[in-house]
């Protein structure tokens, strides 16, 4: 997995992330390519043309939304992340032509928060430390993968968004234990016949070949050549093998919350 620091606003949110990755299949890249263009156009469109984009419900959150063994989620950090994940939905919502329901949207994002919270206590329970070194190290790593100079660099980006240093390297620490956590969760390796399955199921799904010319593009209306299966293989394998570590991690939070005592309070 990964290690990139994004806060706590994404402590959780790279396993809300995840799970966004475990549900993608081979069309991603044209998917993300046309949610970005209805981004453009929603951006572009004139009054009243298209819905504005809807609000967060932000309202009577408390200062407190969950305890996990003792271990306090406060509302600003829910808060923080709940727009994050609203931000993403409310569009994929306006695309489809849907209502988003807040109230089910909050309840998932407490509940991988709380999942994400019992990760970390589990390496610690596991023995696994997160020293000024590993925490340097991610802030390093985060700078470099940011195209910033220094951690200096980082620290002044998160500082205009709002993110004081201490709680940039508090979250940075947790996310080092997640990780150690994560790590040591099983996942099985991709199967060539989930592979194939994942290419066919792209390979119907490809669009019609624009224009009638030449035999690259097709006969018009026809589908688009869709590139050989071993070509596609090495994305086949991360999206499956994403998708599979999402359902090992989501598992893994169920088995601590059993044993767990955790309070909801939002």
């Amino acid at each position: 997995m990964r290690r990139k620091l994004l806060t706590s606003v994404a402590l959780v949110g790279s396993l809300l992330a995840l799970g966004a990755c475990g549900s993608a299949d081979a069309e991603s890249t044209t998917a993300s390519t046309a949610s970005t263009e209805a981004a453009g156009a929603s951006q572009a469109a004139p009054e009243g043309g298209q819905e504005a984009m809807p609000e967060p419900d932000l309202k009577e959150i408390p200062d407190v939304v969950a305890t996990v063994n003792g271990e306090e989620i406060s509302g600003k950090d829910f808060s923080g992340v709940y727009e994050s994940q609203f931000q993403q939905m409310a569009l994929q919502a306006q695309m489809s032509g849907q209502d988003l329901d807040q109230d089910a949207l909050k309840k998932q994002t407490l509940d991988t928060m709380v999942g994400s919270e019992l990760l970390v206590q589990d390496a610690r329970a596991s023995g696994h430390e997160a020293t000024d070194q590993d925490v340097d190290a991610l802030l390093e790593e985060t700078a470099k993968s940011q195209q910033l100079g220094s951690v200096d660099e980082l620290m002044a980006a998160y500082k205009e968004r709002g993110f004081a240093e201490d709680q940039v390297r508090s979250d940075a620490r947790k996310q080092v234990l997640m990780t150690a956590a994560i790590e040591e969760i099983d996942v099985p390796k991709p199967t060539e016949a989930e592979l194939k399955k994942l290419y066919d199921q792209a390979a119907a799904a490809q669009p019609p070949a624009e224009g009638g010319g030449g035999e690259a593009s097709g006969a018009e209306g026809a589908p688009a050549e869709t590139p050989a299966f071993e070509d596609l293989k090495p994305q086949l394998e991360q999206q499956v093998t994403a998708q599979k570590q999402n359902e090992a991690i989501m598992e893994r939070m169920e088995e601590l919350k059993k044993g767990a005592d955790v309070e909801i309070k939002l």
